[in-house]
């Protein structure tokens, strides 16, 4: 670790709101709200964030059928302004009207007036014009500051740009860690010339057998020590490092355990060589084709 300026990425302006930097790393709440952990516990965890800078919580209303979000307004009473609040919106719900019921929910479970960012969860057979139609009355009316995608592929992203107001999108949100790297052949690339940045679920592969795979294998675990870091924090650190000279990945983790709250927060402060990069690289090739968008 050494000392250097948090990696942070930068919305960038639009019409309506001006350019914010933000952490590169947040906080992710999937599975909050579901009985798993005492759900003080999942409180304190997003307020222990806040306080070491991950001030960014992404939530959505799927998460326990808005579950996740009652446990984010529990944790942002009287700290509202402390944190970049985003929520999502199922696409079955995101008609003209239907979109502004939905995000009205989630702002009374969010305790709160507005939202930051507000995305449309994955692709659905609403049009986007729709969508974009209500994101636009929810700007207008206050209630969110700026909207953007979550699980688009090249050819989605490229039909929401292609609209009216579509290049507005702020960020389009994927699975993205060091054992799925399919988005680094055309989507990352695509985004970077839109200069959109990338919001990274699961970046520690959460979901799914290939977790213990990643944190067990011999390139992590070396690289890791060497480090003086653990395997989640490295994977934090690959996640967010620089392409093409240009930092535009928030990675988003769920963390419920103080330990693992403050591991992530620390990982903001892991710098990764070019030898270090190489080692993993070598043992996690990026794919050199097209290959389908992992979603989970």
């Amino acid at each position: 670790m050494t000392d250097h300026p948090t990696p942070h990425v930068t919305l960038t302006a639009t019409a309506h709101a001006p350019a914010l930097e933000l952490p590169a790393i947040g906080q992710g709440t999937w599975y909050m709200g579901e009985g798993l952990a005492p759900r003080s516990d999942e409180v304190r965890a997003l307020q222990q964030g806040l306080e070491l800078g991950l001030t960014l919580i992404d939530t959505a209303e799927m998460y326990a059928d808005g579950g996740a979000e009652e446990v984010v307004g529990e944790a942002l009473a009287g700290r509202r302004d402390q944190a970049f609040l985003v929520s999502k919106v199922y696409p079955w719900n995101a008609g003209r009207d239907s979109a502004i019921d939905a995000c009205e929910r989630s702002l009374r479970r969010l305790g709160t007036d507005h939202l930051d960012l507000y995305l449309l969860h994955w692709p659905g057979s609403i049009p986007l014009e729709e969508t974009l139609e209500a994101f636009e009355r929810l700007r207008e009316q206050g209630k969110i500051r700026r909207f953007g995608v979550s699980n688009f592929d090249v050819e989605e992203l490229e039909s929401l740009v292609a609209l009216p107001g579509g290049r507005e999108c702020a960020v389009n949100q994927v699975l993205y860690h060091l054992g799925s790297r399919g988005i680094e052949h055309a989507l990352r690339p695509r985004m970077q010339r839109l200069g959109m940045p990338l919001m990274a679920y699961c970046p520690l592969a959460q979901a799914g057998q290939l977790r213990r795979d990643l944190f067990e294998h011999s390139a992590v675990r070396e690289v890791a020590d060497g480090l003086g870091i653990t395997p989640a924090q490295l994977l934090l650190a690959w996640a967010i490092r620089p392409l093409n000279g240009r930092r535009d990945v928030i990675a988003i983790p769920k963390a419920v355990q103080p330990q693992h709250v403050a591991e992530n927060a620390a990982a903001l402060e892991v710098e990764l060589s070019d030898e270090a990069l190489a080692r993993l690289d070598a043992a996690f090739p990026a794919p050199g084709r097209k290959v389908p968008l992992d979603i989970v």
